[in-house]
Formats: C-alpha cells, structure tokens, sequence
C-alpha cells in the first residue's frame, strides 16, 4: 500500500499512451518474477517488470527484442490492455509496484484477479473491467494509441475515435481513494481526530478493555 508517508497524485483525468499484452490468466509471477522481490516499497521496480518476458537474460538485463515493451514506439506507454484474469496467483504487493514505477497509471482488462484489483486501488493504479459490448481483440483496443480515461465520469474515451467512448464500472468508494489520492489508511486518519475522541470516551467507559494499550499521537 501507498502508506501514510507517500503522497500519491490524485486521479481525476489521465491521458496516456496504450499496449497490448494480449494474453489470459497473466499471473502476478510473470507480472514481476519471485527473484526480483529482493526489496520493499520504496525502491523502484520499473525494471523488474516482465522480467521473464523482457530479458533473455534477468541477471544481465539483456532485452528480448520479441517482446512488446522492448520494440520500437513503446516508450512511455501509460495504459496496459489484457485478458481474462490479470493478476491472478499471488497476493504479491510487488506487482503493482513494477507497474506503476514503469509508468502505467491504468489496466484494462476483461477481468482481474481479486486481490491484485484490490492491490491497484490501494497503489493509485486504475483498474479498469472491459466490458462485454467493448469484447473486441485486445489488439484493435490500442490501435488508437491514445486514450483519456475520466474517472469522474467514469468513461474510457479513444482520443482518435472519441464517438466510440464507453462507460466503466467502479465501486464509489475505491474512487474516491483514487480521486483523493489516499490508501485505505490514509483515508482512515483522515478522521483521526474522532478516532482518539472515541478511545478516550470508550477508556474511561471499559478501561478493562485497554490494559497496557495506548493510542498514538502521531499514527
């Protein structure tokens, strides 16, 4: 998760570039290898993403020319488009961390692993569900290039052909973290002035229930 101390961009409007990685069941394994977990949050991952795919070589970082990311015109690309189940495996944090430090801020999929879903709204990345009228090859999604993604509106528009916009579903309150730029904690310690009004009512009231706890004063 972002955490307190990491202020993420608020997600309003975004406009990016898009790539297609246009496979099913892309795991969170191959999204970032098990080797490359070797530090926390905080260190950048941009590197580490698709390593199985990218390199012929991890440890040497020699890229293989075969795959998407490393062919021409493919610099700074923002939004990735897959399958079936992205992110599904482990509940590996990492793997949203590589995505967002190679730069891309939306996923677009047909559906998602639930805890990878879960994993990109908590790290300011929009996961975006394709839905079934917009069921086309992955493919033809980016040829367009560019997309504006509104989440306000909640509407994916394709800068080239903008009369093929399309709406998407989001539950109110993982927009909100997004719009705000906040993590679940952060959104919690929004309220930390009633948090403490609270503990100090609820320990006068049930002091037996606090017994060698205390409540920070600076979470």
């Amino acid at each position: 998760m972002l955490g307190v101390d990491i202020v993420a961009e608020p997600f309003v409007k975004f406009v990016g570039k898009a790539v297609a990685i246009s496979r099913d069941n892309i795991d969170t394994d191959q999204i970032i290898p098990s080797i490359e977990m070797r530090s926390q949050l905080g260190h950048n991952y941009a590197k580490s993403l698709f390593a199985g795919w990218r390199y012929s070589n991890i440890e040497k970082r020699l890229e293989n020319p075969d795959f998407v990311l490393n062919q021409s015109g493919m610099d700074r690309v923002s939004i990735l488009v897959s399958g079936h189940n992205f992110g599904c495996g482990s509940s590996r944090e990492h793997a949203v961390w590589a995505l967002r430090d190679y730069g891309i801020r939306v996923v677009m999929a047909r559906s998602f692993g639930i805890i990878f879903y879960e994993n990109c709204i908590n790290n300011n990345v929009l996961p975006i569900t394709i839905p079934n009228d917009r069921l086309q090859n992955d493919q033809e999604l980016v040829e367009v290039q560019k997309y504006e993604v509104d989440l306000q509106n909640q509407i994916v528009i394709p800068l080239s052909k903008i009369d093929q916009k399309w709406k998407f579903e989001i539950k109110a309150y993982h927009k909100k973290l997004l719009i705000e730029g906040v993590d679940p904690i952060a959104m919690t310690l929004k309220n930390i002035e009633q948090i403490r009004a609270f503990y100090d009512s609820d320990t006068r009231d049930r002091p037996w229930l606090y017994a060698g706890t205390r409540i920070r004063s600076n979470p």
